[in-house]
């Protein structure tokens, strides 16, 4: 799985994905947090691969960590451009994307959910995502 702890940028995809974030052009970091999102949020029909999952949770972290009451991002994975008080504009249509694509990983479907159900972690990993659930439901409330 590539993954240390259940918080959102501990595993090897999240902290690449943050990486490809941090080097994107700066209009360009909006479009690939929206499509990082829809690949998981839009995914129906499918098992929702794992990789993708992790990329989400992220993107999701990401756009949390930029709305009003929303945590900074602290832990040295997440994307140096916020560590080093970057921000991002971010628009309400955003965060339900982000809320969509949590509630299809914490679905049926769903490799994320199947690997931390494996390990008996499941539990503590949507525990881990909490607080950026709620800072997305304030937002789109």
């Amino acid at each position: 799985m590539g993954t240390w702890d259940v918080e959102p940028f501990n595993n090897y995809t999240a902290a690449d994905w943050s990486g490809n974030l941090h080097d994107a052009v700066e209009d360009q970091r909006l479009p690939l947090i929206r499509a990082t999102l829809s690949a998981v949020a839009d995914n129906n029909d499918r098992y929702l691969d794992n990789s993708l999952a992790d990329q989400a949770i992220a993107a999701a972290a990401v756009v949390a960590s930029q709305l009003p009451g929303g945590e900074p991002l602290v832990t040295p994975y997440a994307p140096d451009f916020l560590l080093e008080g970057g921000t991002l504009d971010i628009s309400g249509d955003i965060s339900l994307l982000a809320l969509r694509a949590l509630d299809r990983i914490f679905g049926d479907g769903s490799e994320w959910r199947d690997l931390w159900e494996d390990v008996g972690k499941y539990a503590d990993a949507v525990g881990a995502l909490q607080t950026v659930r709620a800072t997305l439901e304030r937002a789109t409330a």
